[in-house]
C-alpha cells in the first residue's frame, strides 16, 4: 500500500488574538482558548504543526516561541493552545498570567507534514511538551486505527484523558522533572512492547537527546526511516530550541 506523506506550505500571517478562556487540565498543563476576528482563514493541516507566539519578556523585548495548535474550531472561531508550565520562561509566565481579555500575537503555521490515515497502526512517543500534538493526533486519526502511546510525565496527576478509541494502548512513564533528558525509562518501556504487524508510522517528540535516542531504538528494530518523524521540541539548558531529527 502506498502511504502519502505530503508537505503543505501555508501563507504566513500575523494575527492578534484575545484570550477567551483559561483552564488547568493538569497541575502543570494550562489550556488557553483564543479567539478574535483575525483568526479567520487560519489553517493547521497536521496535528504536530507549530505556530509562533510573540511574547513580551521581562526586559521588554519580544520572545518568540513555537507551540502546537491543540485544537482549531473554525465554526466557533477558536484556537486552543496547551502550555506545559514546567519552566520560568516567558511563554510559561504568559500562560500563568493569562486571563480572559489578554492579548496574544501569533503567526503561522509555516507548513504542515500531512501523513495519510492509511497506516495500519501508529506509535506516538513523547513527554509533556508532546502531549498537545499526541492528543490532537488521537482525535483526528480514524477511530479504528490501532494506536500505541508512550508518554513521560512527572506523576499520575499529570496524566491526561484522551478520546476513547477501539484499539488504544497507552503507557504512562513517571520520572522526575530533573530526568526529563534521560531516555532510559522510555526505552525500557518501548523494548517491552511488540510492534503490531502491518505498516506503521512512528512519531516521536520531546527533549532533543531523548527523541534522538528513541529514534535510534526504533531504527534498530528495522522500522523504515521514512515512516517515522522525530523532533526535539526542547533541549535541556538551552532556551527556544527546536530540532528536526534525521540521519
Amino acid at each position: 500500500m502506498q502511504h502519502q506523506i505530503t508537505r503543505v506550505r501555508h501563507e504566513i500571517r500575523r494575527r492578534k488574538l484575545i484570550v477567551r478562556e483559561v483552564t488547568n487540565i493538569t497541575p502543570s498543563m494550562r489550556r488557553v482558548t483564543l479567539a478574535g476576528p483575525e483568526l479567520e482563514g487560519f489553517l493547521s493541516a497536521a496535528p504536530d504543526d507549530h505556530i509562533k507566539l510573540f511574547i513580551p519578556d521581562a526586559t521588554g523585548e519580544t520572545a518568540m516561541r513555537d507551540y502546537t495548535p491543540r485544537r482549531h474550531d473554525a465554526a466557533n472561531g477558536t484556537l486552543v493552545l496547551d502550555f506545559a508550565v514546567h519552566d520560568a520562561g516567558p511563554a510559561t509566565q504568559w500562560a500563568l498570567d493569562a486571563r480572559p481579555g489578554t492579548q496574544l500575537e501569533i503567526a503561522g503555521p509555516r507548513g504542515s507534514l500531512v501523513v495519510s490515515d492509511s497506516f495500519d497502526w501508529w506509535l506516538l512517543i513523547g513527554d509533556e511538551t508532546a502531549l498537545p500534538a499526541i492528543g490532537r493526533r488521537l482525535e483526528e486519526l480514524s477511530p479504528t486505527t490501532r494506536v500505541i502511546g508512550l508518554a513521560a510525565v512527572t506523576g499520575p496527576e499529570e496524566q491526561q484523558v484522551f478520546a476513547a478509541r477501539e484499539k488504544f494502548d497507552f503507557h504512562w512513564i513517571h520520572r522526575p522533572a530533573e530526568k526529563a533528558d534521560d531516555a532510559t525509562a522510555l526505552i525500557a518501556t518501548l523494548r517491552s512492547i511488540d510492534l503490531p504487524p502491518g505498516d506503521g508510522f512512528v512519531w516521536i517528540a520531546g527533549e532533543a537527546r531523548v527523541a534522538r535516542a528513541l529514534r535510534a531504538e526504533i531504527l534498530s528494530r528495522g522500522h523504515r526511516a521514512d515512516w517515522m518523524r522525530a523532533a526535539g521540541y526542547w533541549l535541556k539548558g538551552q532556551a527556544d530550541a527546536h530540532e528536526k531529527i534525521e540521519d
